[in-house]
């Protein structure tokens, strides 16, 4: 049976959970479905033409959810006889939901690719996740229908020797390159960041090494201002800033390692490099057989003690991977061997078709649906009600769900969670 499926990013600039979504579109369509993503136009919509899905641009939304977008979204289940309608991330998916109980005939799907998932999502929405623990934290949390869906990768445009190893200003000099690509935002990945910029610097005091990072956010000054000090006490050209790079494939090429977390790090792996996984609180991990049981648990991202413990361990492990060349290429055939064997975007699509096709014979009452929208909806205020406190006291953080991962240790029950609070 051919499905009709729209599939709405929360955001169309450049990040991880959009590329997912556009990427796993692209192959559900490759296998006969019908295909439309919807969304905010940015630099993304280029990606989607080159894939040939069809991209149908999203009314302005204002306050998350937006009636507007739920209105149009349920206009287009009429006019184009959707089947699905599947957000990605929370304001997507609560659109997708008020967009279904507007014209009951499409299903609405979610998917949440970040650390943790929003409690006021409805307990009755489908919901697939990107680690084992946070589906454990939901399962937990009550929710009724759970699948896991690991971030993929398009392993045909994603391999060694896909693209040119890239040439990034005067420091190409034959230096040791450790490259990230990522996103500049204060929550999760500052930290990690600014430690990457200062632990090369201090390495580049005495070894040829330099940094070069593909990326642009929020906290473009902080970066911007940590990477000049570093290139004026440590030599111009140790730290590379590329900006948003819509292509960031070069990076992965001509990198020797390269540092990152998320779908960032499993593009790492598929071009043969060495990863060390970041995350925060001090955290750097080298991907081997030995670490890969906790990143298949609780994703690629940890926790260590203390972001003072941050520098030693990463420069540890830079120094370790300098050296040793043989190293380098065993651990990044183990992690291209990983990604081949895990984390494909085909075996994502057939995931995903599985999750729709399970959703669409759900079956679930009036009476259990009124609930669950309620209950939800009680969370939802919670949640806003405390948000309004937070910014009152200058504590608020602007990615709520990434500043908060699920953190379930294997066979338990939550430890913390940003998803049941």
């Amino acid at each position: 049976m051919t499905l009709r499926v729209l599939v709405y990013p929360h955001d169309l600039g450049i990040g991880g959970s959009q590329l997912n979504a556009i990427e796993i579109a692209a192959a559900l369509q490759r296998r006969g479905h019908r295909v439309i993503v919807f969304g905010t136009p940015g630099a993304l919509v280029q990606r989607i033409a080159d894939l040939g899905l069809e991209f149908v641009a999203a009314p302005r939304p204002g306050r998350r959810p937006s009636p507007r977008v739920a209105r149009a979204l349920a206009d287009l289940v009429v006019e184009r006889k959707i089947d699905v309608l599947h957000g990605y991330e929370w304001p997507p998916a609560l659109e997708c939901v008020l967009a279904s109980r507007l014209q009951p005939s499409a299903v609405a799907v979610s998917t949440v690719m970040s650390m943790a998932v929003a409690p006021f999502l409805p307990k009755s929405l489908p919901l697939a996740v990107g680690t084992e623990a946070i589906a454990a934290a939901e399962r937990a949390f009550g929710r009724s229908s759970v699948s896991l869906l690991e971030p993929p990768v398009d392993l045909t445009e994603n391999h060694p020797g896909a693209v040119p190893a890239g040439v990034f200003g005067a420091g190409d000099d034959g230096r040791f390159t450790a490259g990230m690509v990522t996103r500049f935002a204060h929550q999760l990945k500052l930290e990690g960041i600014l430690t990457a910029i200062d632990t090369v610097g201090a390495l580049a005091r005495h070894t040829a090494i330099r940094l070069v990072i593909a990326g642009d956010g929020p906290a473009r000054e902080e970066v911007a201002a940590r990477a000049a000090h570093v290139n004026a006490d440590s030599g111009a050209g140790t730290v590379v800033l590329l900006g948003e790079v819509t292509d960031p494939r070069p990076v992965y090429e001509s990198a020797d390692v390269m540092l990152g977390m998320g779908g960032s790090a499993l593009k790492a792996l598929a071009f043969a490099k060495p990863l060390v996984v970041q995350g925060e609180g001090g955290y750097w991990e080298l991907l081997t057989p030995d670490t890969l049981p906790e990143f298949l648990w609780a994703g690629w991202y940890g926790v260590g003690e203390s972001a003072q413990m941050g520098p030693a361990r990463l420069e540890g492990i830079l120094r370790q991977l300098l050296v040793d060349a043989g190293l380098r290429a065993e651990v990044g055939a183990f992690g291209l061997a990983t990604v081949h064997g895990r984390f494909s975007v085909e075996a994502a699509a057939v995931t995903q078709l599985a999750i729709y096709r399970a959703a669409l014979q759900l079956r679930v009452t009036r009476g259990q649906q009124v609930r669950h929208d309620a209950a939800a909806l009680t969370r939802y205020a919670r949640y806003y009600a405390g948000k309004r406190v937070r910014r009152l006291i200058g504590i608020e953080q602007t990615d709520d769900f990434n500043a908060r991962p699920a953190r379930v240790r294997p066979g338990s029950l939550p430890v913390t969670t940003g998803a049941g609070s």
